[in-house]
């Protein structure tokens, strides 16, 4: 059509709110001049293309997105971390915080904690849309597996109304824990490339951070054990605040400043105070089980999961395999044997690894009218 298109970073502060940091956040996720044919152009620097008419907020857009002839914004429809509402993570959100970079994002979690983002996302962007050359953008729904599911090219004016459809979608098919009540949650990995908050609120069920937000119903988890940051998060470690221990090598993997500039934009400071370190995860184990309360050690509910994308296979206790036999979208892969520790770290890989092989007329797996999960277990006794 005679453009020549370029792609521009639509991630608030992340990437350490440098034009630099966005570059290589990007490239962490394959997005290079290379892959994608065309010249990326990162920069902090905005414009205010107006206000809005109540309250006066100033509406920050990234420069080089403004001058151009057409926008066309990239993103995952999926239920948010901090809030809910009919409209969360999307296009609309992308518009309005992500191309508004530090600074749009900042004043626009300022505002949200009285204006709610709930409210102020879908006023927005009905008058970014007006303001900018917005063309059309090009929605993403995610599998229960991390793939893409959907892909949909949504003209401006369907911008709220498909987004809203989407994002029940998006709901109902997204990865969750399978029992409402656990009183141990091993987590392997965070990261930002996981969730905006690292470890995804709406698969623990606590929301931590958020002013006038509140969790959600459930599940119910006592305790949460972190092992490690993903690669890719660059030592973002937003989120950590969800935990009640993390290991050593947790600890060590956090960039300060990253995550500080994270949770001062996103007004979340309580997402990164950092929670108790342990040395081995057989401390982090005894820790979480010590702080539960009064459990009989045969009832107790234990879950290891990879991260909160990845819950197609678990680690469990023996009271929620028992559990599971009796459920028909649930099945055991493998009988109860001991936890094993190879200098106090778990033997085991990550439950949900690429690498960890069954046989097929073994392999055990949970089927609903939305989700397949597979489900590993392993006891705790030994």
């Amino acid at each position: 059509m005679g453009y020549e298109p370029f792609v521009v970073p639509a991630m608030g502060s992340h990437g350490g709110a440098t034009a630099d940091g966005q570059r290589e956040k990007l490239a962490s996720l394959g997005i290079s001049e290379d892959t994608v044919d065309c010249e990326i152009r990162s920069s902090m620097n905005v414009v205010t293309v107006g206000t809005t008419p109540e309250r006066g907020v100033p509406l920050y857009f990234d420069a080089i997105a403004a001058d151009a002839d057409a926008i066309v914004p990239i993103n995952r429809i999926k239920p948010h971390t901090d809030f809910d509402g009919s409209v969360e993570s999307g296009l609309s959100k992308m518009i309005v915080i992500g191309l508004g970079k530090q600074r749009g994002a900042k004043i626009a979690h300022d505002w949200a904690v009285d204006w709610s983002f709930r409210n102020m996302i879908p006023e927005i962007t009905k008058q970014l849309l007006e303001e900018l050359p917005i063309v059309g953008g090009v929605a993403i729904v995610e599998d229960q597996h991390d793939d893409t599911g959907m892909l949909e090219a949504i003209p401006p004016a369907g911008f709220l109304d498909r987004e809203r459809e989407l994002l029940e979608t998006a709901y109902d098919i997204m990865p969750k824990l399978p029992f409402e009540s656990v009183d141990v949650l091993v987590i392997d990995r965070q990261g930002k490339d996981i969730s905006g908050q690292g470890i995804d609120t709406n698969v623990i069920g606590r929301r931590p951070f958020s002013i006038n937000e509140p969790a959600p119903d459930s599940p119910e988890v006592k305790r949460i054990y972190v092992r490690s940051l993903t690669e890719t998060t660059k030592g973002n470690a937003m989120g950590m605040g969800s935990a009640d221990f993390i290991h050593r090598d947790f600890f060590e993997e956090i960039d300060a400043s990253k995550s500080l500039i994270n949770a001062i934009t996103a007004s979340t400071t309580r997402g990164v105070r950092v929670p108790p370190v342990v040395e081995t995860d057989r401390a982090g184990l005894i820790a979480s089980l010590s702080t539960i309360g009064v459990v009989d050690p045969e009832l107790v509910r234990v879950l290891r999961v990879t991260d909160t994308m990845r819950l197609k296979r678990l680690y469990a206790s023996e009271a929620l395999v028992e559990e599971a036999r009796g459920r028909d979208d649930l099945r055991v892969v493998r009988e109860p044997e001991p936890v094993r520790f190879e200098n106090g770290q778990f033997a085991s890989r990550p439950p949900d690894s690429s690498e960890i092989k069954t046989r097929p007329d073994t392999e055990l797996w949970r089927r609903s009218n939305v989700a397949s999960r597979y489900l590993r277990q392993l006891p705790l006794t030994g």
